[in-house]
């Protein structure tokens, strides 16, 4: 499952069993990355999902964690903090995931405390 949304960045979207087998890891694990917001999902196509944007080199992107406390302390759904992370942002002149992705987590983290 494939899927690009408003100009941003096109990501494959990884299943729980994906994702056992990506990390590497037993379900109960995956779980508990999730329950500690290394990596966030959403239940598209019916289906509860990742981007796998949000993994890099088999580990979840070590900044997304904190960028996905600042989202929802802003009071964004995972749904919408996903949708933010994948969309190209105007202040930042890219997709915030491709900021976080470059490095740039500080520049992502202070726009995402303004969404509240």
């Amino acid at each position: 499952m494939s899927e690009q949304t408003e100009s941003g960045v096109e990501t494959a979207w990884l299943t729980l069993p994906d994702l056992v087998e990506v990390l590497g890891e037993p379900l109960g694990r995956v779980r508990q990355r999730l329950d500690d917001a290394q990596l966030i999902g959403s239940r598209r196509g019916g289906v509860f999902a990742v981007p796998a944007v949000f993994l890099v080199e088999g580990e979840p992107l070590g900044s997304l964690r904190g960028t996905v406390f600042a989202l929802r302390d802003a009071g964004l759904t995972d749904d919408e903090a996903i949708d933010w992370l994948l969309a190209v942002d105007d202040t930042i002149g890219r997709a915030p995931i491709a900021a976080l992705l470059a490095g740039h987590k500080s520049e992502v983290r202070r726009i995402a405390r303004t969404l509240s």
